[in-house]
């Protein structure tokens, strides 16, 4: 990196235990003592990396006198320290590396300029399935099974680790990349050397996962980008920004008994989504931040981009150096970190209010337990209402004729009604179960012979009739599943996963159900998958996990499993009974995104709990069970038990962290985390500088981004002629554009694996097939969930053919369109591309032939990555919409106005003209380095274009 230009005279030396650091002081700007946390850190990041072209004194100034009260207008250009990758965004991002260097060379320029100039880490964490669960070998199968399905994707990224410098490759089976990044990978204080000297500042980063942010509960400023957003990064290019207006969140009291971490973090989550916080920054602050362990600080930070927000910054106090000493940085690491917040006033002070934008405060005291769902993270449910929210949400996923009392008989009242009456000719079957039989839809929780008891007089939902399928399990167990089952309950994911407070409350609750005679209910999934091996190390040492395992608890992997979409699938008789009776049945997960289609293909409702209360609706087996008030099931000795009987208190938990979680255990976790199994070192490694791209391979092709790129850009030219290729609604989310779970046989990404030979059972998830772009353009907008209002009443990727009037998928009709030369649009409602950093999202947008989207709203993310992929944002004008413009998405769309970019200036408004209306759209390109990107076709054109001729 060049030495700045230093024209505050910033630069000074920091003495830590005898080594002298170079460091940039805050104090020698006026104003910056007055400045958030977060805002601190961008200061100090523009002081180091000052140029006098891209970052100036004028930029340095603007952010020290920032005010608070303005609207964003000011840009600067942040350089993270690093760049973090999972698996699934990094396996393209690598596969795009690898083209770029082949690219580079067809222009005439140097290869290996294509190199990562900050450092870069990829954690591999999305690839394990649970396929196996609920035996003692489903981690050592479910780590088999994933070796085999991904081994031509592994050894590519073992050959970049070797072809790229400053690449490093976490092996599978280590944790979760969040987890991971907390507990080892974040320095909260960067030392570099440079030269002779070492510099030291704050530790900064982006990811190619929404969730990076988890690491702002350690003080270190970092958000997710995509993964072409994160390319760009790696090569060396800032990341362009507005200075972001700060929410300041006031914390006071403390977290009452009964209450979580997590049910702290969906009370937050559900605040700020209602404050509204995209494209800002939440910073917490106040006497209550002391009371917030690390952990739950993390927790916090996690849930980010659930808040919509930036990033969610909690600042450097005792308990961050607390956190880095137990996970077993060196001495002289924490040192640093100590010595360097205090000295440039980056050290929390809760006596201090700094200036913010805006204010919220919430007292921890008044957290209650809670869950959200069905179908959004910020759809909090206090636990007590959890059933009568369940039962309210329950018509809108069961079919219209299923819904209503119709069926009932006539002059019967509700408490006498049989349970499971659907027809006048299903009576007899439902009659054929009488109240004695342990199979009987009547059934519900245990008694003292291990049978099921019958349920309450008036246990029918209300409004419709029950619909109870018989099942039988391949084990022989006799059963039945309904609507409102839980069929999937998941300790799952990096929200929670390595939180000792919530984990060892789980393994806790685990054990008094065990000991009070409780099972868990014989149609329910259960895994369990650790953030870190450090969580089954304290398991271990703690004695819980035979508790865990009694119930069906066993480790299924380390890594984010049923939260991405890697539930694997449910055991076949169940699934047969649901997708039979069309079942509306329901996950629970301690995960942090519950969107519709993502956990798996046979569940419609997925709610997100904390660990404990996974365990506790494995064991009641429904969502229409109040565990609040009534029994999760028979004990041993035939007496109803509750939650409140088997829930830990907080010193238990406590007793147990004190007791088993230790620095030691750290260390050994990590003290060769690049190394990996030997099954990691037995694989064989291509080498080169450049990739041996296998024509055969289903997993990682070269994609066509550059193809026929020339030195110098094309002029941006208008939309003439487009069509619409989807109309969507509200809350469309990257899940839906762009799928990371299973795919389906008979999709178009299902038909090309088979057509190249591959089998139904190997076919694997969209996410592990990221490095090839054929099967990502068939799965772009192809969740089955998406409702195209081109074609009403259907789900799933497809669409209106304009050319022939006929329903087709969503890829047949892209292709149709291409090939008559026709432009593309997509239409859509508000938080337009909300959740994961999905570059896919983008990618396949743009492959698919759409130039331009015309939304409500956008996710800051996925705004982005549409024009790093050169597909044009607009917005609607304010206060209008699709239906508002009387648009239906069968017009023919022109859009003028964006030659204005060819000029060097980005037009607020573009014309747009849909058959007789017209309308002016906002131009959602907010930044001038936006405009750069836009100009060249996309940001890697961008950036291979300035590489090629710096």
């Amino acid at each position: 990196m060049a030495a700045s230009k230093d024209s505050f005279g910033a630069r000074s030396t920091l003495s830590v235990d005898g080594t002298d650091y170079d460091i940039y002081r805050l104090d020698a700007v006026e104003g910056a003592d007055r400045l958030p946390f977060s805002l601190k850190v961008l200061l100090e990041n523009l002081l180091r990396t000052e140029d006098g072209a891209d970052i100036t004194a004028d930029h340095i100034r603007a952010l020290a006198n920032w005010d608070p009260s303005a609207e964003p207008d000011q840009e600067i250009q942040f350089t993270p320290a690093r760049v973090v990758m999972q698996d699934f965004t990094g396996v393209p991002c690598i596969v795009d590396l690898a083209t770029m260097r082949e690219a580079m060379a067809e222009l005439g320029g140097d290869p290996n300029k294509i190199n990562p100039l900050a450092p870069a880490e990829l954690v591999i964490d999305h690839s394990v399935i649970a396929d196996v669960f609920g035996t003692p070998d489903s981690f050592e199968r479910n780590v088999e099974i994933e070796y085999q399905r991904n081994g031509e994707r592994y050894q590519f990224l073992r050959w970049g680790q070797g072809a790229f410098d400053d690449f490093k490759v976490v092996p599978p089976g280590m944790g979760i990349v969040h987890q991971v990044n907390i507990e080892h990978l974040a320095r909260v204080v960067f030392p570099r050397q440079e030269g002779d000297r070492v510099v030291a500042y704050p530790d900064t980063c982006v990811g190619t996962d929404s969730h990076t942010t988890m690491v702002n509960g350690l003080g270190v400023l970092g958000w997710g980008v995509g993964g072409i957003e994160a390319e760009a990064a790696m090569l060396g290019q800032p990341v362009s920004m507005l200075i972001p207006r700060v929410v300041g969140f006031k914390l006071t009291g403390e977290l009452p008994e009964g209450s979580t971490a997590t049910d702290l973090v969906l009370t937050i989550t559900e605040m700020l989504r209602r404050h509204g916080v995209v494209g800002k920054f939440v910073e917490f602050y106040g006497e209550g931040v002391s009371a917030v362990p690390l952990a739950n600080r993390a927790t916090i930070g996690n849930m980010s981009p659930e808040f919509g927000s930036t990033a969610a910054m909690f600042p450097i106090d005792e308990e961050t150096i607390a956190y880095l000493r137990l996970t077993g940085r060196s001495a002289e690491q924490v040192a640093l970190v100590e010595a360097y917040a205090k000295e440039q006033g980056l050290w929390h002070d809760p006596s201090r209010e700094p200036a913010f934008s805006e204010y919220l405060e919430l007292d921890l005291s008044t957290v209650v337990p809670s869950i959200a769902g069905p179908k959004r993270p910020q759809d909090r449910v206090a636990l007590s209402d959890a059933k009568a929210s369940f039962r309210a949400a329950l018509p809108d996923y069961v079919a219209d004729d299923q819904t209503g009392g119709d069926d009932r008989k006539p002059g019967v009242p509700q408490n006498e009604q049989p349970y499971g009456v659907v027809s006048a000719a299903d009576e007899a079957s439902a009659e054929s179960f009488p109240a004695s039989d342990p199979v009987s839809p009547f059934a519900h929780g245990n008694g003292e012979d291990g049978k099921p008891h019958p349920y309450l007089p008036g246990e029918s939902l209300p409004d419709r009739p029950n619909k109870p399928t018989r099942v039988v399990l391949e084990d022989g167990t006799e059963t039945f599943v309904d609507h409102g089952h839980v069929v999937i309950a998941a300790i799952t994911s990096c929200t929670n996963t390595s939180n000792p407070q919530v984990m060892l409350g789980a393994a806790l609750l685990a054990r008094k159900a065990v000991e009070a005679g409780l099972q868990t209910k014989p149609w329910v999934k259960t895994t369990l998958a650790p953030g870190s091996k450090v969580v089954t190390d304290y398991y271990e040492k703690s004695g819980l996990t035979p508790y865990l395992e009694k119930l069906g608890f066993f480790l299924v992997g380390y890594g984010c499993t049923t939260c991405i979409g890697n539930s694997g699938p449910l055991p076949e008789p169940v699934s047969a009974a649901v997708n039979e009776a069309d079942l509306a049945v329901v996950s629970v997960l301690s995960g942090n995104r519950n969107f519709e289609g993502r956990i798996n293909p046979d569940v419609k409702m997925n709610y997100l709990a904390s660990p404990p209360l996974v365990i506790a609706y494995a064991l009641a087996g429904s969502m229409d069970v109040d565990i609040t008030s009534e029994p999760l099931g028979k004990g041993k000795d035939g007496q109803d038990v509750y939650l409140r009987d088997i829930w830990p208190s907080p010193a238990e938990v406590q007793r147990v962290i004190d007791e088993a979680v230790s620095a030691e255990q750290f260390g050994r976790s990590y003290e060769d985390v690049f190394a990996g199994t030997e099954q990691w070192q037995n694989l064989p490694t291509p080498t080169g500088d450049t990739f041996s791209w296998d024509a055969e391979s289903t997993y990682v092709r070269k994609p066509p981004y550059f193809e026929g790129m020339q030195d110098r850009p094309a002029p941006v030219q208008d939309i003439t002629g487009a069509r619409a290729l989807a109309v969507l609604g509200d809350s469309v989310t990257t899940d839906h554009i762009s799928p990371a779970g299973s795919i389906k046989a008979d999709s178009p990404a299902g038909k090309y694996l088979r057509e190249h030979g591959v089998e139904r059972r190997d076919f694997n998830s969209y996410g592990s097939r990221r490095g090839n772009h054929e099967v990502m353009i068939r799965g772009t907008f192809a969740n089955i969930r998406l409702r195209n209002q081109l074609v009403p009443g259907t789900e799933g990727g497809v669409t209106k053919n304009h050319l022939t009037g006929e329903t087709t998928t969503i890829y047949d009709a892209s292709v149709a369109y291409q090939e008559a030369g026709i432009p593309l649009v997509v239409l859509a409602g508000k938080e337009y591309g909300s959740g994961s950093s999905r570059d896919w999202a983008a990618k396949g947008t743009a492959l698919l032939g759409v130039k331009a989207v015309i939304a409500e709203s956008y996710e800051r993310i996925h705004r982005s990555n549409l024009i790093g992929m050169g597909v044009l944002p607009l917005q609607f004008p304010e206060g209008e919409n699709r239906e508002s413009l009387g648009l239906t998405g069968d017009e023919e769309f022109t859009i003028t106005g964006i030659t204005e970019l060819n000029e060097g200036r980005t037009p607020r408004t573009v014309k747009v003209r849909a058959g007789d209306v017209e309308f002016d759209a906002r131009v959602r390109i907010d930044t001038p380095g936006e405009a750069n990107y836009y100009r060249n076709g996309g940001i890697m054109q961008y950036v291979l274009r300035s590489l090629r001729n710096a």
